[in-house]
C-alpha cells in the first residue's frame, strides 16, 4: 500500500497506460481523480476500480481537455478540495500528432500535438504546484518516451514535444525543490496500446521505418503496462522522496533500487538529458583545437 490515503490526479485516465496507472494507484491505497476529455468514458473504469478498491469511495472523475488551462485548473481545484491528501499528479494524456515528413504534415496537427503533450503537462503542473506548495509536499510524474532521447523521423511533433517535456521536468524540479515537490519523467517503453494501432493504421508511407518496428512490437507483445504503472506508483510514493528531475525508464532502469541509489544519484547527471561532447566518445578534438 505505497500510496495509502494519498490523493492522485491522473490525466488521460480513460485508456491504455492511464487506466493501468489508475488501477495500480487504487490497488496501492490511493484516492484518485480520473481526468479525460469525456468523463463518460471513465464510467467502466470507475466501476472496475470500485469493485477492487481496498477502502470504500475515493474514486472521482472530471472532464477536461488538457489543452484548456481553465478547464484543467478547475479539475485540479476539484482534486484539491475533494481528494484527501492531494499530493500527486500524473500527466499521462498524450498523442502522436501528425505522421509524415515535416513539409507534408498539417501545421495545425503539429501544433495540436505540442498543445496536448507539452502545454497540457505545463498547464497541469502550473495549477497543481501552488496546491502542493501549501502542503509542503508533492509528487509529479510526467509521461515521456523514446521520442525524448532519440530522433523519430516522420513523427517530429511527438518527438519534439516529448523531449520538451523532459527538459521542462528537469527545470521545474529545480524550481520546486525547496518546497519538497519531486518532479520526474517516466519512459514507459514500447507499449501495445491504441497508439501502436494508430501507427500500424498509418502505414509505412506515413511513418517510414517506424512501421516495421511497430509490426515487430505488435508480434512480441510490447513492454509491460503493469511495469510502467508500478514505476509510476513508485515515483508517487514516499520511497522516492528527494529523487527529482530524472527521466526513468520502466523497461531498462533499475528503478526498484532508486531509494538505495539516492546518494549516488543526487549529485550526478544520471537519467537526465545532456549534450554528448567529444570526450564522452574518446575523441580528443578539444585538445587539438
Amino acid at each position: 500500500m505505497k500510496l495509502n490515503q494519498r490523493g492522485i490526479f491522473i490525466t488521460g485516465a480513460n485508456r491504455g497506460l492511464g487506466k493501468a496507472i489508475a488501477r495500480a494507484c487504487v490497488a496501492n491505497g490511493a484516492h484518485v481523480l480520473l481526468c479525460a476529455r469525456d468523463a463518460g468514458s471513465l464510467a467502466p473504469l470507475v466501476d472496475e476500480l470500485s469493485a477492487v478498491r481496498p477502502q470504500p469511495g475515493g474514486i472521482l472523475t472530471a472532464s477536461a481537455d488538457v489543452r484548456d488551462p481553465v478547464a484543467l485548473q478547475e479539475a485540479i481545484a476539484k482534486a484539491a478540495v475533494e481528494l484527501p491528501n492531494f499530493c500527486g499528479l500524473v500527466n499521462n494524456a498524450g498523442i502522436w500528432g501528425p505522421k509524415g515528413a515535416i513539409e507534408e504534415v498539417a501545421l495545425e496537427e503539429w501544433r495540436n500535438a505540442i498543445e496536448v503533450n507539452l502545454f497540457g503537462t505545463v498547464y497541469a503542473c502550473r495549477s497543481a504546484v501552488p496546491e502542493f506548495r501549501k502542503r509542503g509536499y508533492g509528487k509529479i510524474v510526467n509521461l515521456s518516451g523514446g521520442g525524448a532521447t532519440s530522433p523519430m523521423p516522420r513523427l517530429s511533433a511527438y518527438a519534439a514535444s516529448k523531449a520538451a517535456v523532459v527538459r521542462f521536468t528537469e527545470t521545474l524540479a529545480g524550481e520546486v525543490r525547496d518546497a519538497s515537490i519531486d518532479v520526474n519523467a517516466l519512459a514507459p517503453g514500447a507499449l501495445n496500446t491504441a497508439m501502436l494501432d494508430e501507427i500500424l493504421a498509418a502505414g509505412p508511407e506515413k511513418v517510414g521505418d517506424y512501421y516495421q518496428r511497430a509490426l515487430k512490437q505488435k508480434e512480441s507483445g510490447g513492454a509491460s503496462l503493469e511495469r510502467a504503472a508500478d514505476l509510476c506508483v513508485h515515483l508517487l510514493s514516499a520511497e522516492t522522496d528527494g529523487i527529482t528531475g530524472r527521466l526513468i525508464s520502466a523497461a531498462w532502469d533499475p528503478w526498484p533500487r532508486l531509494a538505495e541509489l539516492r546518494d549516488d544519484l543526487a549529485p550526478s547527471d544520471v537519467y537526465t538529458l545532456r549534450r554528448i561532447v567529444p570526450a564522452d566518445r574518446g575523441f580528443d578534438w578539444d585538445e587539438n583545437s
